[in-house]
């Protein structure tokens, strides 16, 4: 057996397991386990809250098969597992999803598997006949595993939400980038364009335009084909301005570079800002968009790691354990999560 993680757990629910059914009481404790998909986000969120890390054992048999163990107990303990489902994302939904039974089995009061990142989320609806939604059979999964709340991040669509059969608490880092911006404004970055590249994304980049006092500019996106896309036109005035460009994610950079271009195109100053929450930088990435000039920086978060080979100096990247751990503190006390974003 080849091993591969070691981290720091164990937990009930259920034994049915298919709705939400709240059993966490006052003096119940609170417990955080580190999948193999980020222990270092996972360690920092529970290095917020003030808790050690569960204990966790992950390894690989030879064939590739995933085998994990908690090694505490978690019997009526109110369980968070941090586990994004990115690359490998087959392997890390597996893992997750062999984690929440394991915790079910082992009587967790309480099981919330925290994603910071959900991987299937662009396959949330069906654009072509004979597709699969494949964002709602992940959904079905986790629920039917035993999870009695989840807790996930900048979803690619917010419809996701609905395809659970539990609670969902949808955080956003949208907050994170209006105080990183802010704070450039203030040091000098003047005359800003917010752009959102994609149409379907305006209503998210809108509070980024309202924080900053920035205009707003929308690329329209058109996909010919599978993993392809073109920003037909732009509309908004950005001649002489100095863009930020607002994603949800990056993943082989096509979408930004057509995006750079059709600002480029249109007068743009060549002083190019990018933030996207979820830095996925898929094969040559990295390379394809920190080789572009006019891109002066990539804003990501924490939410996926970032490899060594994947960091560059253009690459800036800011942790949202802070905001994990707050709500995770509110969700184990009860109290609301949504006024995080009020």
């Amino acid at each position: 057996m080849n091993t591969r993680f070691l981290s720091q757990g164990e937990v009930k629910t259920d034994k049915q397991a298919r709705v939400y059914t709240p059993m966490i009481q006052d003096n119940e404790p609170l417990k955080i386990f580190a999948g193999p998909g980020n222990p270092e986000l996972a360690h920092a969120i529970a290095r917020e809250i003030g808790v050690p890390p569960g204990r966790l054992h992950y390894s690989q048999f030879a064939d590739g098969e995933n085998y994990l163990r908690f090694e505490e107990s978690v019997r009526g303990a109110d369980v968070y597992l941090i586990q994004p489902t990115g690359p490998p994302v087959d392997t890390n939904l597996v893992v997750l999803l062999a984690s929440i039974d394991a915790l079910r089995r082992a009587s967790a009061g309480r099981i919330t598997p925290v994603l910071p990142y959900y991987g299937y989320a662009r396959q949330e609806k069906k654009t072509l006949s004979r597709e699969a939604i494949t964002a709602r059979l992940v959904a079905d999964m986790i629920s039917h595993a035993g999870a009695n709340r989840v807790m996930c991040l900048d979803l690619h669509a917010d419809a996701i939400q609905g395809f659970f059969n539990v609670p969902v608490d949808h955080l956003t880092a949208v907050n994170l980038f209006i105080d990183y911006f802010r704070e450039k404004i203030k040091n000098g970055l003047d005359n800003v364009v917010v752009v959102s590249p994609d149409e379907g994304r305006v209503k998210k980049v809108r509070k980024v335009v309202h924080e900053l006092g920035a205009p707003l500019a929308v690329g329209y996106k058109h996909h010919p084909g599978h993993m392809v896309s073109e920003v037909t036109h732009l509309a908004g005035d950005v001649k002489g301005r100095n863009p930020i460009i607002v994603e949800d994610m990056i993943t082989t950079g096509g979408s930004i570079l057509q995006a750079v271009d059709a600002l480029l195109t249109h007068g743009s100053n060549p002083n190019i800002h990018v933030a996207a929450t979820h830095g996925i930088l898929a094969r040559d990435a990295v390379e394809r968009l920190c080789s572009r000039p006019e891109i002066t920086e990539i804003v990501i978060t924490d939410s996926l790691p970032l490899p060594k080979e994947k960091q560059h100096p253009k690459i800036k990247t800011l942790s949202v354990a802070s905001l994990f751990a707050e709500a995770i503190s509110r969700a184990n006390t009860d109290e609301s999560v949504s006024s995080l974003f009020d």
